[in-house]
């Protein structure tokens, strides 16, 4: 296999940097990884908001008889096909998960830490796969639909933690602020989760269950909203609270960034929120509001992590092309 030259065009070079990743390379991939899982999300969103849950109403096939949407009496061609292309989605969250795989497992010196992040993609995704099986085989069951959700925002924390960990050393942690401070982010990151638990009973509880022969929780909507309104507040006023204390103690200015950015995403969340709840939830705002439920965890990630460093990463090994045409 033949590598591509400096003089090769960027966009070859950077689809074979997995081959012969750099630290850079490597957190390209796991960036992009980000980017695919936080989709993936979203389409899954837009499946049951479009009511296309049981489009494909069996697994693996699309159909008893086939793999692919074909013609069935009982089934919308648009259900078919809005369900089949999230499934599909999942072939390429896959694709760039053995990406970043291959990219830990050839990156010179080769870090143990970034192999076990690497790891959790690919095994991560087959067992999303398989759940989301189990999603169709239990006739779109609240609990276990919300559970897809959630697995999705483990595999978005494993991606930003290997985006992370690329970036730097393998030294133990080391804070970057007051230990107080840092205690706080850990609180308001699991503060964040728990809100995001609270939203998919919300979900569960409420309409646009994706099928009309899917259940529902046996909840008082109104009450299940409430709660979650309350969590709202509590992850604003600790967003908030780390804010303030970020900027009285001058800490490292990446921190308060990453803490302002948290602090507007949730604002403008909160807002689509109360509007999809006084407009009757319509569906767009639902599936705009699961986006920006996942870009309050990601920016919740951010703003934890930039609290502490690793180090440097080390120094690349660079092969020599004598070395480099030997390994391929």
């Amino acid at each position: 296999m033949k590598l591509p030259t400096d003089h090769a065009n960027p966009l070859i070079r950077r689809l074979f940097s997995f081959w012969a990743p750099t630290a850079e390379t490597m957190r390209g991939w796991a960036l992009a990884s980000v980017v695919v899982n936080a989709g993936a999300t979203v389409t899954g969103v837009a499946v049951r908001v479009t009511g296309s849950g049981l489009g494909c109403n069996t697994w693996p096939k699309c159909t008893p008889d086939s793999f692919i949407p074909v013609a069935h009496p009982e089934i919308s061609p648009v259900n078919m096909a809005v369900e089949f292309g999230n499934r599909l989605v999942t072939f390429l969250v896959l694709a760039f998960g053995v990406a970043c795989l291959l990219s830990a497992m050839r990156l010179a010196p080769r870090r143990r830490s970034l192999l076990l992040l690497a790891w959790l993609q690919p095994v991560g995704i087959v067992a999303q796969a398989l759940w989301g099986g189990l999603v169709v085989k239990s006739v779109l069951n609240p609990l276990t639909v919300g559970m897809h959700f959630l697995i999705s925002i483990g595999l978005i924390a494993a991606c930003w933690a290997l985006y992370k960990r690329a970036g730097e050393g393998d030294e133990p942690a080391r804070r970057l602020v007051h230990r107080d401070i840092r205690r706080l982010g850990h609180v308001l990151l699991a503060a964040v989760f728990v809100l995001l638990v609270a939203g998919v009973v919300v979900t569960g509880t409420g309409p646009h269950s994706g099928d009309a022969q899917a259940g529902r929780l046996d909840l008082d909507i109104e009450s299940v909203a409430r709660l979650h309104a309350d969590i709202v507040y509590i992850v604003v006023g600790l967003t908030f609270a780390l804010l303030f204390a970020l900027h009285v103690t001058d800490s490292p200015r990446a921190a308060r960034r990453a803490a302002l950015a948290l602090f507007a995403v949730e604002l403008a969340q909160g807002v689509i929120g109360y509007t999809q709840y006084f407009l009757a939830v319509p569906a767009f705002l639902v599936g705009l509001h699961a986006l920006g439920s996942t870009l309050v965890w990601i920016a919740a990630l951010r703003a934890v992590t930039s609290l502490r460093t690793r180090g440097s990463a080390p120094a690349p090994i660079t092969p020599s092309p004598t070395e480099m045409a030997a390994a391929v």
